[in-house]
């Protein structure tokens, strides 16, 4: 029956038998992969609660069934070639011409896997984008988009599909790996009139109430860190600084990365409520002064001297 069927191929449609028989062996390999593959996903479903530890072994799983898929119909198709080294060396060269961009993007995809410059969750930056990664594939990968329109690194709620082959170059900042937290700064102005020693007090314990300092100690008394990264002083400081209106007070602390907005939020208003309340601390802004000339110029206190009509715009 078989041989009826393969001898009725070759006649109708020109195809050898051997070729007729890897195509078939080929079929076989897919089919078998996909269902090894759908198995492997109900069964890590029942196994794993974590939807991102799920979805990583999902991905590591479909990476590892196709990789052995690809090799087992390579072996199929390359079977009986009479030289395989030349053969393989022209396919290369070949694959170099027309697929330079997807190759790119395959040998970067190795680079992310190997070394690791992020991962999935990590919230990173290259070149003018910036985003949480949802996932890795061979030749792209994928950010949640924060920033852009939206203030603070908070998402826009659009994804963004970038080929891996910009980590060659593009420069690429993590927000997340190694330190795990941010420093974040927030200046405050107050008159010249303020008690801003006062002031800079109790923007120093609004600040250790919101810091996450004591996350970050512990997190660096923890395992060694893959970076060399060391700072001496965790906790939040208060910086002064004298600019055109006022006295510039800056909170400096640390944030999670996805938290910046909130805390930021939350020690704003205790510091609203905080000024609201006490007189001797005011906010400074750019302000205009009118500088009436008869009255406050230097001929308005000799006697006798007439009155010089003028008006003077100070900012």
């Amino acid at each position: 029956m078989i041989a009826e069927i393969t001898t009725w191929i070759e006649q109708n449609f020109n195809i050898s038998p051997d070729f007729q028989t890897r195509l078939f062996y080929t079929l076989v390999v897919i089919i078998l992969i996909v269902l090894l593959r759908i198995i492997s996903s109900a069964i890590l479903h029942r196994r794993i609660d974590d939807t991102a530890s799920l979805f990583r072994w999902r991905k590591n799983t479909s990476y590892v069934f196709w990789a052995v898929g690809i090799f087992l119909v390579s072996m199929i198709w390359l079977r009986g070639a009479s030289s395989l080294a030349t053969y393989l060396g022209l396919v290369s060269a070949a694959l170099v011409i027309a697929l330079q961009d997807p190759i790119s993007n395959l040998v970067a995809w190795i680079f992310i896997i190997s070394r690791r410059p992020f991962e999935i969750e990590d919230r990173i930056q290259i070149g003018n984008d910036a985003g949480d990664v949802v996932d890795i594939r061979f030749f792209q990968f994928s950010l949640n988009e924060i920033g852009n329109w939206v203030d603070a690194d908070q998402s826009t709620g659009r994804v963004l599909h970038i080929p891996n082959k910009k980590v060659f170059n593009e420069n690429v900042a993590n927000f997340t790996q190694g330190f795990d937290f941010l420093w974040n700064e927030i200046p405050v102005v107050v008159t010249f009139e303020s008690d801003w020693r006062k002031g800079k007090e109790l923007l120093l314990k609004i600040a250790e109430h919101n810091s996450a300092a004591q996350s970050a100690a512990a997190r660096a008394s923890g395992a060694p860190n893959r970076y060399l990264i060391y700072y001496k002083n965790l906790t939040p400081i208060v910086y002064t600084k004298v600019v055109d209106h006022g006295i510039m007070l800056t909170i400096r602390y640390l944030s999670a990365p996805q938290q910046r907005r909130g805390s930021e939020e939350a020690i704003w208003e205790e510091i609203l409520d905080t000024f609201d309340g006490d007189p001797t601390l005011e906010f400074a802004y750019p302000t205009q002064r009118i500088y009436y000339n008869p009255a406050e110029g230097p001929q308005a206190s000799q006697p006798g001297s007439a009155p010089e009509m003028g008006v003077k715009l100070d900012e």
